[in-house]
């Protein structure tokens, strides 16, 4: 079963994806992907540790290449997030985020009995951006597109409120 989850800043995804994943009686891996680079990263780092203390969650940071990472087979995961994941791969990474993070969702899909991708909504700001904002604008558009046909079931978090546009809330 996957769960693709978007929404805005702050908006509840990441405790929606806590709770759709806390029945599960298996291993349950956190995919970290946000570097710790700054004061504002380790802020939302912290909280985001804090907020599933407790969960069962082992952490696991990854910051680029998904299809390379070993996970047991059958887990449940948690992977947070493909906004922070793309923009890695793009300026860090391999460059090529639209061919490498669908394959990394696949490998993963394809070891975990539950998986749930976390994502920020994109393109809802303004309208003139420098050409390195465009294209991983584009990148993420393509990976929203590619992980909202993958999963089974997407929600989008509306002010803590899951609002669900293909498939059943899963909880």
């Amino acid at each position: 079963m996957t769960t693709f989850i978007t929404g805005g800043s702050k908006c509840g995804k990441s405790r929606l994806a806590e709770t759709i994943l806390s029945g599960f009686p298996g291993t349950k891996l956190y995919i970290a992907t946000m570097q710790p680079d700054g004061a504002e990263a380790e802020k939302i780092i912290a909280r985001h540790k804090q907020q599933r203390a407790g969960k069962g969650f082992q952490t696991v940071e990854r910051y680029t290449d998904l299809a390379g990472l070993a996970v047991p087979e059958g887990c449940g995961i948690l992977l947070e997030c493909l906004g922070n994941l793309c923009a890695n791969e793009l300026f860090g990474g391999s460059g090529c985020p639209e061919q490498t993070i669908p394959a990394g969702l696949e490998h993963l899909r394809s070891l975990a009995e539950v998986l749930v991708i976390v994502s920020p909504e994109i393109s809802s700001g303004g309208t003139d951006y420098p050409p390195e904002t465009c294209h991983y604008l584009r990148s993420m558009g393509h990976i929203h597109q590619f992980a909202a046909a993958m999963a089974d079931t997407v929600i989008e978090c509306v002010y803590g409120i899951p609002v669900v546009h293909k498939g059943v809330f899963p909880c």
